[in-house]
């Protein structure tokens, strides 16, 4: 597998779209260049339209378009393509707004959030983009597999927050806030109160700024999930379909090496139909030759452990904590519990046991 990402790496380069020109054409007039336009609102701008415009310069129609800021209905409805704006949701001619009354698209797939401009331009372009990003045909597999792990992880989160969607069913005030978010640094892009120069153009710069923002986390993502979450879900799998020569509780793996395990073990265990569930995952750290055993997260999203460590062992560390344990060779267990290690597999495993039994 590790030749499988340095080969997908070495032979799907990512060419940078972000070295693409902007162009940006005042509201009051028009284009004379052959580029398609691509409309969204004037004024304060937003995550979602900033996303969806540099994922429609993506695609082969729009590639190189012109951005069109307006609220202008007239010049708006002249436009190749509009997003956030115009009261609108027709893909035939390519109109991606999501403020109208009636409008209750979702992704599908199992997705229930509603779209903003952003997952409206990913449902319709998303396959080719990621595919002109890796230089691949939409049915290749590896874009199938892609395209809905990208609105996972990264669009859902754009169109939840652009409709004020919470992220948890819950009346109480969040714990902490987080203002470090991509919507949120795309927001402070925007002119502020203080800026000298409020004008059109200064505006149509910063807008640019967030596109290029937006744009480039966009790209990591694809990056990230083509040549590193890819060919650990195949890692992974491998591991978890051969979890009773671990140990005959099929509630252990060991990964064949270190790499992106967490959620693909909460998804894999669902298609996989494993039960009972994965409590630890033992792997070797690539800075040394220890070894570390990891509790198994209640969910993706949830710092808390399925089956944490024993509470005796935590915060204790080398000789003191293999006394305690009984096990020869430990080196530390967390004070959550959620994470352990040991100087070799055998030690790891079996911290990894006798977890399970107390």
């Amino acid at each position: 597998m590790v030749k499988f990402a340095k080969a997908w790496h070495m032979k799907f380069p990512l060419h940078n779209p972000l070295l693409m020109t902007f162009h940006t054409i005042p509201s009051s007039s028009f284009s004379m260049s052959s580029a398609k336009r691509v409309g969204t609102h004037s004024g304060t701008f937003h995550c979602d339209e900033a996303l969806a415009c540099f994922m429609l310069r993506l695609s082969k129609l729009f590639s190189g378009a012109d951005i069109v800021r307006t609220r202008d209905p007239k010049l708006l409805e002249s436009l190749d393509a509009v997003v956030d704006v115009g009261g609108a949701y027709d893909p035939i001619r390519h109109r991606y707004d999501h403020h109208q009354k009636d409008f209750y698209q979702v992704f599908g797939r199992g997705f229930v959030t509603k779209l903003s401009s952003a997952g409206l331009v990913y449902k319709h372009f998303g396959l080719e983009i990621i595919g002109n990003v890796l230089r691949l045909d939409e049915d290749h597999p590896h874009v199938q597999q892609l395209y809905p792990a990208i609105y996972r992880n990264f669009v859902e989160s754009v169109d939840a927050l652009d409709n004020g969607v919470n992220q948890y069913d819950s009346d109480e005030s969040p714990k902490y806030v987080i203002n470090t978010g991509l919507g949120s640094r795309i927001k402070r892009l925007n002119l502020d109160w203080t800026d000298s120069d409020q004008s059109s153009d200064a505006e149509n710069e910063a807008f640019h700024r967030a596109m290029a923002l937006a744009g480039g986390e966009f790209l990591e993502n694809v990056n990230y999930y083509a040549k590193s979450w890819l060919p650990a879900r195949s890692i992974v799998m491998e591991c978890l379909a051969a979890r009773e020569t671990i140990d005959s509780s099929g509630e252990i793996i060991k990964l064949n090496r270190s790499c992106p395990w967490k959620f693909h073990i909460h998804e894999l265990e669902e298609e996989m139909k494993i039960n009972p569930s994965i409590k630890y995952v033992i792997y070797q750290d690539d800075r040394s030759e220890k070894w570390k055993l990891q509790a198994v997260a209640i969910s993706p999203a949830r710092f808390e452990s399925r089956k944490p460590l024993p509470y005796l062992w935590r915060g204790l560390e080398n000789d003191r904590l293999s006394e305690v344990a009984g096990i020869p060779g430990c080196t530390f267990v967390h004070m959550s519990g959620f994470i352990g290690g040991n100087r070799s597999y055998d030690g790891a495993l079996a911290m990894a046991k006798a977890s399970l039994k107390a």
